[in-house]
Order: C-alpha cells, then structure tokens, then sequence
C-alpha cells in the first residue's frame, strides 16, 4: 500500500472532483492562490490562499475550484481558478495527535495559518513532491519526512493546540540555516526582535527547553540524518552541525541517541 500520494494542481473553472465513500486515507490541501471549495452539507468549505484543509477517510469528497459567483468576499483572487497543493497519506500512529484540527463540517478540519507558516507549509509540501518524484531509493521516506515537516508547521497554528509565537519560529528557522555557526542566545533574540531576557522566557514558556538546549537537539538530529544518508566522517558531520570538538560531539551524540556516532550509523 502507498503511504503517500502528494502533488501540486493549478486548475481552471472546470475542475471538479467527487468521491460519494471518500477514500481510506487522509487528503491534505494547501491553497496557494485562487479559491477552491470542498462540499459540505448546508453550504461549501471555501478554500482560499494561506488556508490547509484535511478530510478525514471516509468522508465525502467533493472539491473542486469555486464559481465566481459563490457567496464569500472579494479576495482580490483570479476567480475560477484553484491552485494547490494537496496530500493524500495513510498516517503513521504518531501522526494523529497532529490531525486534530478545528472541524468546519462533518469530516472536514481546517486551519488558518499565519502568512510565515503558510510559506513554510507550502515549501515543506513541495518537498514533497519532489521527492516523491526522486530516482533515490530515499524519495519516499524522505517525501513522508517533508510531508511531517508540512503537519508540524500546521501544528504551531493549531488553536487546539499551544500556537506558536511568530517571533519564535523566525528564531527556529534562524537555527537551522546557521547550525554550523555560534548560536547565542543574543544572536537568537535579535532574529526574533526580541530582548534577550524576553526571548529567554518566551522560548522556555512556549517550547519547554531552553534556547541552549534546542539548539543541540537540532544539531544532534541533523547530525543523525547525515549519518544516515551520507558517507562523511564523524568528524566533517560534527563540524557541519556546528561541534567544534569531534569528542565533545561523540559524547553528547551517544547521550542523545544511547549510541556512538560510528554505531548509529552501521544500525
């Protein structure tokens, strides 16, 4: 069975799909410009730009992009037309926790992400379409791994959930374009605007560990995926995820994962 299933529409007034059982797995859309709708009883889910929408399985699938003339405000959109990026995937057990949206209509969820995470939504489902069309043996775990990334960032604006502060999300993208450098907290605080004392608290109060200790974590999880996707020495993965000290890397590598940096790599 296919896990995943992902692409990416740019569809005209024609368009229309209907499924009267639904399918047996989840289906994701990310509206990137124009208006779709997704049938509901009593009245059409409109889709518009910057808006994510899961129907669960076995519901009703009847989407395609909206007329004209529907009832909804002028949005300064191209009408008639729906361009998209959407997702069908059997989840994995882990997953669920982030599929509990806000339901609009009988198995229909949707969200309003921030304009940031909306962009952020949209690259990670790229990601997956890409990947998905890879010759890499790896395409499909990693086309899986982006469409994660895709349910995470939905996640941080899940209203069911605790949001995250937009300032807090420059600082994590922040993080992870420049693992290889000195991450201070005070270089953190100025990609967010934000105090360092401000962002101190903001960062604990919302992610539960200190910016010092996200940080390692990010640099421990890169360092895991180039051991298992590259062939470089332990002492290049460290240097490129920011140790400076090969040992000192090996170490907290081991407390991270419970195995040395060589071991996880032949696991």
């Amino acid at each position: 069975m296919r896990r995943l299933l992902a692409g990416e529409f740019d569809e005209g007034p024609g368009y229309a799909t209907y499924r009267r059982r639904g399918t047996t797995d989840w289906l994701l859309f990310h509206t990137v410009d124009g208006e779709g709708r997704i049938g509901a009883p009593g009245e059409d889910v409109i889709a518009r730009p910057g808006t994510t929408i899961l129907i669960q399985p076995g519901t009703l699938q009847d989407y395609g992009t909206a007329s004209a003339g529907h009832d909804s405000r002028d949005t300064g959109q191209q009408a008639g037309r729906w361009h998209f990026l959407f997702a069908h995937f059997h989840p994995r057990p882990d997953w669920l926790p982030l599929l509990d949206w806000p339901p609009v209509a009988p198995g229909i969820l949707r969200l309003f992400p921030s304009p940031t995470v909306a962009d952020r939504i949209a690259y990670a489902l790229s990601d997956a379409v890409r990947h998905q069309d890879s010759v890499l043996p790896q395409g499909e775990p990693l086309a899986f791994n982006a469409l994660e990334a895709a349910l995470l960032w939905c996640d941080t604006q899940n209203p069911k959930a605790a949001r995250l502060d937009d300032r807090l999300l420059r600082a994590i993208e922040f993080v992870d374009r420049n693992l290889r450098n000195d991450l201070t907290i005070a270089a953190l605080a100025r990609a967010s605007n934000l105090s360092v004392s401000r962002f101190a608290h903001l960062f604990r109060t919302q992610l539960g560990v200190t910016p010092q200790q996200f940080v390692e974590r990010r640099r421990l999880d890169a360092a895991c995926r180039l051991l298992e996707l590259t062939t470089r020495p332990v002492a290049s993965v460290a240097a490129e995820t920011g140790f400076t000290n090969p040992l000192y890397f090996s170490t907290r590598f081991r407390r991270h994962t419970g195995l040395s940096p060589t071991e996880y790599r032949r696991r």
